[in-house]
């Protein structure tokens, strides 16, 4: 039998065994072209399912093929962020491009927005994230990270102001049109109540406001993408200043770590069934019990960092159920960003937007404001016991782009999606922080 078998292989053609052992996100080659020509027949004949099911099958394989592309492309996959950031530009370019119909863009874009799959993938991360943090390392954390927030707002003032000095803006243009919609929180907590108190307090109009308000946000959230991409870089030749996907500097606590806890597969999807209810209840509180204070209004995901942060520090949640939650969360991350990042890409992403903001001094004034975040977050992160890299990331970075879809585009390209819950505080609780800075700030310069 022995000798049989190696007769065979050595018998077999060089070039076919190599193109059966290819594997695209882990098929193997022959049977993923199947799937990509069914497809192909699909898109010819403009019959994908209008649901959540061929939603995700379209999502999957142009995932799956663009993202073994972007991880081996040199250079893109060093510094501009690799497979997730590969994925979301080459779908949006193909809708700027007209190469999907209208059947398939309404698909995924339902999936996306009406399903509300972007909120269970943030939710199912945050949750995990939280639950994996050590209750006396995510206290001492979240103490530190709100002044971390301000330095990063701070740090984008000044660049922001020494670039308006370069270009000739006024003082007031560069806060109200470039750093404060850039450190904002993105569009929907960010730049459109910007504009609502723009219009407030100035008289101004508010739809003017917003337009050129999106075009500079749009423009930083690519520039944080590719600084994530070269932040990650430079944590792998300087391991120093980074905890490697860990905020918190653990050097000088006394923390116990246990052996993950020996699950089954129901402690996962009770992981799922915790995720669901708290997200619930933070959006019932969001939306009707306790929406915010004054003008300042907390979002969903806020309230989840804050309840799920108690559930952690009570010692609520057996190990059982933490572990669950946390497998689930890697799964998510690890397995379902690249079908993700393709929604990203068509419902949430406009190159022609782009494109159109894209001018010498919006791009050079706005990377001075992500740079300014960068460095401010990295030293007052610095100052509070964290990591420089990942403090820049999360209370740099995830200031400076558009919210919980730049989030997630940020943390992709920087290998940092464990960090998505701090992520989701500086996009939420510190985009609250700044409306407040912003109702004081048109008031003074108007």
């Amino acid at each position: 039998m022995n000798q049989k078998t190696l007769t065979i292989d050595h018998n077999r053609s060089p070039g076919l065994s190599t193109l059966t052992s290819l594997r695209i996100f882990g098929l193997p080659l022959p049977i993923y072209c199947l799937l990509l020509a069914t497809l192909l027949v699909v898109h010819a004949t403009n019959t994908l399912p209008k649901n959540i099911v061929g939603g995700f099958g379209f999502m999957f394989v142009i995932g799956a093929l663009f993202g073994e592309i972007g991880k081996r492309l040199p250079i893109f996959n060093k510094y501009i962020g690799g497979a997730p950031v590969m994925i979301f530009l080459v779908a949006a370019w193909f809708v700027h491009a007209g190469l999907l119909t209208q059947r398939e863009i309404s698909v995924v874009s339902d999936v996306m927005k009406k399903t509300d799959f972007l909120d269970l993938f943030i939710a199912v991360l945050i949750t995990g994230s939280i639950l994996a943090v050590n209750r006396k390392l995510l206290l001492k954390s979240l103490i530190g990270y709100i002044p971390t927030i301000l330095a990063a707002v701070l740090g984008a003032s000044i660049l922001g102001i020494i670039g308006g000095l370069i270009f000739g803006i006024p003082l007031k243009n560069i806060m109200m049109l470039y750093v404060l919609p850039i450190m904002g929180g993105g569009n929907g907590a960010g730049a459109i109540p910007l504009s609502e108190i723009y219009a407030a307090v100035t008289g101004g109009s508010k739809e003017q406001y917003y337009s050129i308000a999106i075009a500079i946000l749009t423009i930083a959230n690519i520039v944080a993408i590719v600084a994530a991409a070269v932040l990650n870089g430079i944590g792998d030749k300087v391991p120093s200043m980074t905890g490697n996907g860990e905020l918190l500097r653990k050097s000088s606590f006394d923390v116990n770590e246990q052996e993950a806890p020996q699950i089954s597969l129901r402690d996962i999807a009770g992981g799922l069934m915790l995720t669901a209810c708290v997200y619930t209840f933070s959006s019932a509180l969001s939306k009707h019990i306790l929406p915010g204070f004054g003008d300042v209004k907390i979002h969903t995901f806020a309230y989840m960092v804050i309840l799920v942060a108690i559930l952690n520090g009570c010692g609520i949640c057996s190990d059982e159920m933490k572990e669950g939650a946390k497998r689930l969360a890697n799964f998510f991350s690890k397995h379902m960003l690249w079908m993700l990042m393709v929604g990203v890409g068509i419902a949430y992403t406009d190159l022609g937007e782009i494109v159109n903001a894209l001018t010498f001094t919006n791009l050079i004034v706005a990377t001075l404001i992500v740079l300014g975040a960068i460095f401010g977050a990295a030293l007052g992160g610095w100052i509070m016991g964290f990591y420089p890299i990942e403090s820049s990331i999360t209370a740099g970075l995830c200031m400076a782009n558009r919210g919980g879809s730049g989030d997630l585009e940020v943390l992709a390209a920087s290998n940092r999606m464990s960090l998505l819950s701090y992520a989701q505080i500086s996009s939420r609780l510190g985009g609250g922080i700044v409306l407040v800075i912003a109702s004081v700030v048109f008031g003074m310069l108007s």
